[in-house]
């Protein structure tokens, strides 16, 4: 008979191994013996959560960081895999009360599903239990009354059980890891509500309080819907960037055909074939053929730029020419877009360890709590030896400090600054940004779609030949290139002749050539379209050439249109002294002269992304709160890593997707809007808050006394809940506008 080890008969230990062994493959290598794996856990929810599994993590030998992304609910372990190979992870955070699982590719949220399907069980649930109260409290016979309490037991087992589930859930966790939280005692008090109510229905008292624990349910679970709707789980576009690469490659072959590859086998050395309209896919030197590529997507650069034999690429840039023969030399996994990826989620997963107010509220909650409702229990059994009615005064005291009027105090000035917002064209991504952005000193804009609206515009057309002009339009019009579209608009505009020519060929990254009755026109660069030096570095902004046989006719300049309201934002940010700033990858002198137009003396341009989240963390490093306006794919990570992050809606997908808020129009107004109404609802919050603490001051001490019912409690608890709703509906009211009782423009404080 063989003989076993001890690994072969312990299933535990076999199943640690086993789970060991499938993190490591997992898990990627990021240098210096370190190793770095992410796994989902579904069960994270504030600011609490994530500091218990950063701790947990943190225990375990070899781990050298642990960092949690709240929005997408996931956890990052960086370790040591000289020092142990994989510590058990996933044991760990179960020991910490929270399952995790191992990220995979098809991972879907419905936390946001459940929340509204057991708010719309408890509120049909409390709907129907109130109307049935009615007929209770107006003097029903006891028959009737008896009848109408079975009844409602019946109407209240599902919003209990069902609805409360989520409450339930929450609490156990805690409890379970030897700690405790907001929903501990809801959860008390709920339950023992529907028990007692329950005792009460079978005895044939007069009072049940089922509707107590089921308003206390659905107002509850109202409250939590609206803040999980508000954070819109933020989720990063990492999913995003993958779909800007395409899913395989085009491979060259030895003996001169090709064939489509999966992206994952494509390595470094491999001749790739980049059709004109196609992405690069990973990282490449262009081998044979000349292009030219928009970048504007990877780094924010506004001209599209001419490359040849030897040039780099980044994976994500644009064909916009003629198809290339490249050299691939990162694979998919280290290419650019991949580690804009990993930037990204690492920038993102940075901001959550922000702790909002109600947050840091709810962690003073639930002791004092469960210590008032002990201390009455004991008390009135000491006092009166009635263990029903100690129960039924304890059960007021959790009801009627429950924290309805905390939770709903910073949702509803949410919703209502978000409504706000959307009718002035601004779309609200995550609600809790309206209370980081009141802490904001520095703003930073990207400048390509963001100061300006990328688009090239013909300037001083008035001092151009009308015949030359008619020439250019006609010869533009027949390109897609951004300058020819200028050229060809601007033809329009002043109503040119067009002209008619024998044939028109574009040759990419040069110009435009056509010919006409034996004479040869030229449209694009100086040095291309005449035997003259390139004189376009005499002009400020860009500039191209039209040529008849060498003849120059026309010089064309053009100048990146800026976005309206610019100048009016930018000195109000000013005069409020807030620290403007420009962080940008085009090139120096377009930055500069946008910078100069505008008025703003820091700069920075040709920067890589990289490069931007350098220039934020430098800034929060010295406790600056950083607000970064951008919208190109460059500036994802940038806006992950600031403290409150706009783009316009004609950012890429990646920059919405990263945005806390996004403005609809062209006006770059809409930041002094979202600064404005975010400062207003940041008093409305605080205030809020005041009522919430206020309510508890003054309830609490009749619900001591036994002067106050279950069914009275969740009454008062009810109305401390209007209170705020009201509270929060002044910021919707147009006699509360920041300008009429400040005095003041909107500005950062």
């Amino acid at each position: 008979m063989a003989c076993c080890s001890f690994a072969d008969i312990c299933p535990d230990k076999d199943a640690v191994r086993s789970r060991g062994e499938e993190i490591f493959l997992a898990s990627r290598g990021v240098g210096n013996g370190l190793r770095q794996v992410t796994l989902s856990t579904p069960e994270v929810h504030c600011a609490g959560c994530i500091a218990k599994i950063e701790r947990a993590l943190g225990d375990l030998q070899a781990v050298e960081s642990a960092r949690v992304n709240l929005s997408r609910r996931r956890v990052t372990v960086s370790w040591d895999s000289e020092k142990a190979q994989c510590p058990d992870f996933i044991g760990a955070l179960a020991m910490a009360g929270y399952s995790a699982h191992i990220v995979t590719d098809v991972s879907a949220d419905e936390s946001l599903s459940s929340f509204l399907v057991a708010l719309a069980v408890a509120g049909f649930c409390s709907m129907n239990i109130m109307i049935l109260s009615v007929s209770v409290w107006s003097g029903a016979d006891p028959a009737t009354r008896n009848a109408f309490h079975m009844i409602s037991a019946g109407l209240a087992l599902p919003a209990v059980f069902y609805s409360g589930r989520i409450f339930y859930a929450s609490a156990w966790r805690a409890l379970r890891s030897g700690q405790t939280n907001m929903d501990v005692p809801i959860s008390v008090g709920i339950i023992l509500a529907f028990i007692l109510s329950l005792y009460d229905t079978f005895t044939g008292a007069r009072h049940a309080y089922f509707d107590a624990s089921v308003a206390l349910i659905f107002v509850l679970l109202a409250g939590r819907t609206l803040d999980q709707m508000m954070r819109g789980k933020v989720r990063s576009a990492i999913d995003d960037l993958q779909k800007l690469i395409p899913m395989g490659a085009n491979v060259v072959h030895e003996d001169g055909t090709f064939s489509y590859t999966p992206l994952e086998e494509v390595q470094p050395g491999m001749r790739l074939l980049v059709r004109s309209g196609d992405r690069v896919p990973v990282d490449a030197v262009v081998h044979e053929g000349g292009t030219e590529i928009d970048s504007s997507l990877v780094s924010g650069e506004s001209r599209w730029r001419s490359v040849d034999v030897g040039a780099t690429l980044s994976a994500g840039v644009l064909n916009a020419g003629s198809p290339i023969l490249v050299i691939a030399t990162q694979n998919a996994g280290d290419s650019f877009l991949s580690e804009m990826a990993r930037m990204v989620d690492a920038a993102e997963s940075a901001r959550t360890n922000y702790r909002r107010v109600a947050d840091r509220a709810a962690a003073l909650y639930s002791p004092v709590v469960h210590s008032i409702a002990a201390i009455t229990l004991a008390g009135w059994l000491y006092v009166s030896g009635d263990l029903h009615q100690a129960v039924t005064t304890a059960i007021a005291v959790l009801i009627i400090t429950c924290p309805c009027a905390l939770g709903l105090a910073v949702p509803m000035v949410q919703v209502v600054a978000t409504r706000r917002l959307f009718e002035r064209g601004i779309m609200v991504r995550d609600g809790s940004a309206l209370e980081r952005v009141c802490h904001a000193r520095t703003v930073l804009f990207d400048k390509t779609g963001t100061l300006t609206l990328g688009l090239p515009q013909l300037v001083k057309a008035e001092q151009i030949p009308p015949g030359a002009l008619g020439i250019a339009a006609s010869l533009a019009q027949l390109s897609n290139h951004p300058v020819a579209r200028a050229v060809a608009d601007a033809g329009t505009r002043a109503g040119s002749k067009p002209e008619v020519f024998d044939s028109v060929d574009e040759i990419h990254g040069l110009g435009i050539e056509g010919r006409r009755h034996g004479q040869t026109y030229r449209l694009g660069r100086a040095s291309w379209a005449t035997n003259l030096p390139d004189f376009s570095r005499d002009f400020d902004g860009t500039a191209s050439v039209l040529t008849r046989d060498d003849q120059i006719l026309a010089v064309f300049e053009f100048e990146d249109v800026v976005r309206p309201g610019a100048s009016e934002l930018v000195q109000t940010l000013r005069a409020g002294g807030t620290s403007l700033g420009i962080v940008s990858g085009d090139n120096k002198r377009a930055v500069s002269r946008v910078a100069n137009r505008l008025g703003i003396e820091r700069y920075s341009a040709e920067l890589l992304p990289a490069d931007k989240v350098a220039a934020i963390r430098a800034l929060q490093s010295s406790s600056d709160k950083v607000v970064m306006v951008g919208d190109g794919l460059n500036d994802a990570p940038a806006l992950a890593a600031a403290d409150v992050s706009i783009a316009p809606s004609t950012a890429s997908d990646i920059g919405r997707n990263h945005a806390d808020f996004i403005f609809l129009s062209d006006n770059l107004l809409a930041v002094r809007d979202i600064i404005e109404t975010a400062k207003r609802a940041n008093d409305l919050v605080r205030q809020n808050f005041g009522f919430a603490v206020a309510y508890n001051v003054v309830s609490i001490p009749f619900a001591i006394a036994g002067s106050v019912t279950p069914l009275a409690a969740a009454i008062a608890m009810s109305l401390s809940s209007v209170l705020v709703v009201c509270n929060s509906l002044r910021l919707a009211s147009p006699i509360f506008r920041w300008e009429q009782w400040s005095g003041h423009p909107a500005v950062i404080s």
